[in-house]
């Protein structure tokens, strides 16, 4: 099945990894931020949401740790549920990979941060604070390490250093804009690709499995965008 810029898929789990700096094909650096894709196995698919696991534990109680069994996953540390279309449907046990995302898409990336970050000296304390979550909207991919699993996505993600980050296609940019352009067009599958954003001609869908992604480049890297004429 081809993507359909009216379906909506399904996101990942990842770790925060730190930040580093790439350069692009045009020598321009690029602050980065990345996420670690670890393990990401489809655990559950109840009433329009796919419900995802990641990163091995055999620190689980024992009622968790048989339901994966059952499932014939080995258990997990983190799950999470993702609204999906009813096209998106994944099998249980399936492994996904980074290259579920494409270098040159908008994402969406929620993490916890504290808030505030610092507290000023002789502030009256009402309790603990932090440890709240935070969602950063737009933020984009510009490359993807298959061999190791890693999104690299431009500039910063709040949160700690082997945080918990879900990622999930970019709601307004590339999800709601991308079907409006696509209505505009005439919903036919020849205007996919003008429905998505600059250098970006489809989507991997229902998804990218681990599987698919051993035929990939080690390295996926978004184009340079133009520069505008001045």
């Amino acid at each position: 099945m081809t993507y359909n810029p009216l379906y909506r898929r399904t996101g990942l789990i990842g770790i925060k990894q730190g930040m580093t700096s790439i350069f692009n094909e045009l020598n321009q650096q690029i602050p980065v931020t990345l996420i670690k894709i670890d393990r990401n196995q489809v655990s559950g698919d109840k009433d329009g949401y796919l419900q995802l696991s990641s990163t091995d534990t055999d620190k689980l109680s024992k009622p968790l740790s048989k339901h994966f069994q059952s499932l014939n996953i080995h258990p997990k540390k983190h799950s999470k549920e993702f609204k999906v279309s009813n096209e998106s449907k994944i099998q249980i046990g399936t492994e996904l990979s980074a290259a579920h995302f494409v270098p040159g898409q908008s994402q969406g990336s929620t993490g916890a941060n504290q808030d505030p970050g610092r507290v000023f000296p002789g502030k009256k304390m009402a309790g603990r604070m932090g440890g709240e979550t935070t969602t950063v909207q737009n933020l984009k991919i510009v490359r993807i390490d298959t061999q190791n699993n890693t999104i690299l996505v431009k500039g910063s993600i709040p949160g700690r250093d082997n945080g918990t980050i879900y990622i999930k296609d970019a709601i307004k940019k590339l999800v709601i804009d991308g079907q409006n352009k696509f209505k505009k067009l005439g919903s036919q599958p020849e205007h996919t690709s003008k429905a998505l954003p600059w250098g970006v001609d489809t989507l991997p869908f229902p998804a990218a499995t681990q599987e698919m992604a051993a035929s990939y480049p080690h390295i996926l890297q978004a184009p340079a965008a133009p520069k505008k004429d001045d």
